[in-house]
Formats: C-alpha cells, structure tokens, sequence
C-alpha cells in the first residue's frame, strides 16, 4: 500500500469536521458541459455536519451542479511539511430548498465572513437577492484528510534536574 499524507496523519471524524467549520475557503472543481474544468475557490459553511456553499444562479457551478456532473472539491492550508493539511472531497451537489434551512445557512454565512458594520456585508446580501443566490448541500461520496500539523513537535526549552555528574548540559 502507498503511504501518503491521509494514511501517514488522517484528519477523521469530528477532528475533520471541526476543521471544515473553521475553513474560509474551498476550492471547486466541476466538469463544464464540453468536459472542460471549471476551478474556482468558493465559501463554505458547515450546519449539522453537512458541507453547504452558496451559489449565485448565474455560476457556472450552478449549471454544472444542477446538471450532475462530477465535481471534486478541496480544503486546504499550509506552507511547509510541518503545515501542511487539508480535506479533499468527491461527490455531489443538492440544491437546499428548505428556506427555514437556506436561512439558517444565509446567517451561518454572514457570521463567518462578516463582522457588525462590515463595509460590505449590505452589497454581498443585495446581490445575492438580485443573483439568486442558492445554497447547495456537498454530498460526499468520498472524503480523504490530512494534518501533518499533528505530528511535529515543535521545540521548546527544556527544564531537568539532572545527576550531579552531568556536565554537559546548562539547566
């Protein structure tokens, strides 16, 4: 078996989920009608353990969503080995049509992007009433997780009483 990241340090369960909740940002890849790939990164909330991203109708996700096609989608942060985590998902898009849920999810959404009196907290709400917002539920066939964060101890001074006859070493 091939050791990679996910089998090294897997990020599971509510470790993962938590993980989710905190992301800002995942990356959306879609197959377009022609079987080109549509990339683009995206917002996220998660309610209930269920991965949800508003979609304003015009977008190209949109369309792709809707029609079925195959998507893959990826969460990740860090700059070096010792950083380095992430969530990569492969599934499936379901339009919400619950609007006690859409709400729900419409002010998960303001609270994770925005703050009282944010400069644009007014125009993200009225474009998304003139683009037809919709929220989509990311229903995963597969998810796999990593977070090498976990296994590198970071160095820290040490403080021992050590035998008289040990020299070497300043406490």
């Amino acid at each position: 078996m091939a050791v990679t990241a996910s089998t090294w340090q897997p990020l599971r369960g509510d470790k993962r989920w938590a993980y989710l909740a905190r992301a800002r940002t995942i990356r959306v890849a879609t197959a377009n009608e022609d079987g080109s790939i549509y990339l683009s990164p995206l917002w996220l909330v998660v309610h209930e353990k269920k991965l949800y991203i508003p979609i304003d109708a015009a977008s190209r996700h949109a369309a792709n969503f809707t029609a079925g096609r195959p998507l893959s989608a990826l969460v990740d942060q860090g700059e070096e080995y010792a950083t380095v985590s992430g969530v990569r998902v492969m599934g499936r898009m379901q339009e919400v049509s619950d609007p006690a849920l859409v709400e729900t999810l419409a002010g998960l959404v303001v609270d994770k992007y925005f703050h009282v009196g944010h400069p644009y907290l007014e125009q993200y709400l009225e474009f998304g009433a003139v683009a037809g917002r919709r929220y989509f539920e990311l229903v995963p066939d597969k998810m796999i997780g990593w977070d090498m964060r976990e296994i590198n101890v970071l160095p820290m001074p040490e403080a021992r009483t050590l035998p008289a006859h040990v020299g070497d070493r300043l406490v």
